[in-house]
């Protein structure tokens, strides 16, 4: 079965802003804590506010966060369809390659007289 171009699309930006150890802490973060300001994030790790929102803007681009302001404040929230979407994804391909793998081993035992 071949996957949805969207979700595959959704899986590789995912994947991309996952990939730094970093900004999935600040996505455990913000998670965490429901909604959460780059600075209260950045009150708990080892770097700078700027930095958490150059994470954040990341998280942001692959869908995982989304932003909302409240006068002078923004506060950030996980999204987590994409995260299902891409657990989806990997679903997906683990079938097609538990499907594969029952096929090969089906014929291997087939010509050895196994099967």
């Amino acid at each position: 079965m071949t996957p949805a171009p969207q979700l595959e699309d959704t899986a590789t930006r995912v994947f991309a802003a996952l990939a730094d150890p970093t900004r999935r802490t600040v996505l455990e973060s913000v998670s965490g804590r429901g909604f959460a300001t780059a600075t209260a994030v950045a009150g708990g790790l080892t770097i700078s506010r700027q930095a958490v929102l150059k994470h954040l803007t990341v998280l942001a681009d692959a869908g995982l966060v989304e932003s909302s302001r409240t006068g002078r404040e923004v506060r950030f929230r996980v999204r987590p369809e994409p995260l299902r979407h891409t657990a989806s994804w990997l679903a997906d391909r683990a079938d097609s390659w538990d499907d594969r793998l029952f096929a090969l081993k089906a014929e291997a035992e087939k010509r050895s007289g196994r099967g």
